[in-house]
């Protein structure tokens, strides 16, 4: 797949910055001519994504998300990327309802979430070097010419 437009963000990892991470994504992904549905599961994902690094990757501690994303023919590519703590077991972490921090009341949805709303979910982590999850989602009513 060629990509034909990339943006990065980086920010804080605070709560408060998720909404924004969420709206630059979105606005991003808007040149791919996208339904008012496929934004909404863009923005959620990029949510849940965000939330994940700050809850689980930093455990709330500061620390620097990344957000990349690419866009070309009706696709959109999402990376999330901390340097936190990371994850043990991978498949474990993406079984619904697993949380490390149940006293969060966290639901352990997150990953469930992301591949729900995306067409493509993946996770790459290393135990006490970051997680990065790669997120895609295509964009069947494009026609908007991606160049």
């Amino acid at each position: 797949m060629e990509f034909t437009n990339h943006m990065a963000l980086q920010c804080d990892s605070r709560s408060e910055n998720e909404a924004f991470a969420r709206a630059v994504v979105a606005a991003f992904a808007t040149q791919l001519n996208p339904t008012l549905n496929d934004l909404a599961d863009i923005k959620t994902a990029v949510s849940e994504a965000v939330t994940n690094a700050i809850i689980h990757g930093y455990q709330s501690q500061p620390g620097m998300i990344t957000i990349e994303a690419q866009i070309g023919m009706g696709v959109l590519l999402v990376k999330v990327i901390d340097q936190g703590r990371g994850i043990v077991d991978i498949v474990q972490a993406r079984q619904p309802l697993f949380t490390t921090q149940p006293e969060l009341e966290r639901s352990g949805m997150g990953f469930t979430v992301m591949e729900t709303f995306m067409d493509s979910l993946e996770v790459i982590s290393e135990p006490d070097k970051g997680t990065t999850v790669i997120m895609i989602k295509y964009i069947a009513a494009s026609g908007a010419d991606a160049s």
